[in-house]
């Protein structure tokens, strides 16, 4: 790993690191904040993962986690949203839903996509194993996982999947549903091919409506955003919890959209409540 920028930031430290992927096959970036409390002693950590055509800047820059999670003495690591790159392909079309930016959490199987496209095992291995062979003042055993829109997506089948790895696991504008909306199903069938069956292990809805173990899970969602209807389709995810009794905790917030001012207004609450269960008090 390569430190390319420290900066202090409400007593901690906001670090950008560089690193050769082998997951990915090709190097990669990571934002990473260090509370001032990992000066003492290890820190639990949640991981970001962000929306379509973000980076690993964009939570850092703009949502002003840092402030909650100096309070509460909890990291924050935030991955890219694809690999980058010479030689990693995009979109023929260059549309922003596909391809560089838009990584969907997934393991690809389909050509070309295949080889640098495995954001899922990024995330869910790669990531947990370089803090675990680092010096970084990281408790891994305390993880949990946060994301927003197709981030929030990447944090609930994550969590979903991998329910002993993970705390807690929260969303804002999360794609609920992505078997069932034009974003999923671009993404799914060129990532995965057309066997629908294949897209079920990605899809948080399908995942909780076959018996998955519960996590604590808060969900919010604006009722001014825009994709909420066509892409985002809470209701579905809302209907197959109670029909489960998977116990998820999701607010609709009035007038809010689908953007960063939606995040920064509610981030303090969603660091507040992972705190809860990775226990740092």
């Amino acid at each position: 790993m390569k430190t390319i920028e420290t900066v202090q930031c409400f007593n901690g430290r906001q670090i950008r690191i560089e690193h050769f992927s082998e997951t990915l096959q090709c190097d990669m970036k990571f934002a990473l904040f260090l509370p001032p409390q990992s000066e003492k002693s290890e820190v639990p950590v949640i991981y970001w993962l962000s929306g379509l055509t973000c980076t690993d800047e964009n939570f850092v820059q703009k949502a002003g986690a840092q402030r909650y999670a100096s309070e509460y003495g909890i990291a924050i690591l935030a991955p890219d949203t694809s690999p980058r790159g010479d030689g990693v392909p995009d979109d023929p079309d260059e549309s922003y839903d596909f391809g560089l930016g838009a990584g969907f959490y997934v393991n690809a199987t389909q050509e070309p996509w295949k080889k640098n496209y495995q954001m899922y095992d990024y995330v869910t291995e790669e990531l947990p194993q370089i803090i675990n062979t680092s010096d970084l003042p990281i408790d891994s055993s305390r993880s949990s996982i946060s994301g927003h829109s197709m981030g929030g997506h990447g944090a609930l089948i994550c969590a979903l999947r991998n329910p002993d790895r993970y705390c807690s696991v929260s969303a804002f504008s999360p794609i609920v549903a992505p078997s069932q909306c034009p974003w999923g199903e671009k993404a799914l069938s060129r990532y995965l091919g057309e066997e629908k069956f294949l897209w079920q292990t990605y899809d948080a809805n399908d995942l909780i409506a076959n018996g998955a173990s519960h996590l604590p899970t808060l969900i919010d969602q604006g009722t001014a955003d825009n994709f909420l209807e066509e892409q985002l389709k809470t209701n579905i995810l809302e209907k197959t919890c109670d029909d489960t009794g998977y116990d998820a905790y999701i607010r609709y917030q009035e007038g809010y959209d689908h953007s960063y001012f939606f995040i920064s207004s509610f981030i303090g609450e969603h660091i507040a409540f992972h705190n809860q269960f990775l226990k740092t008090n």
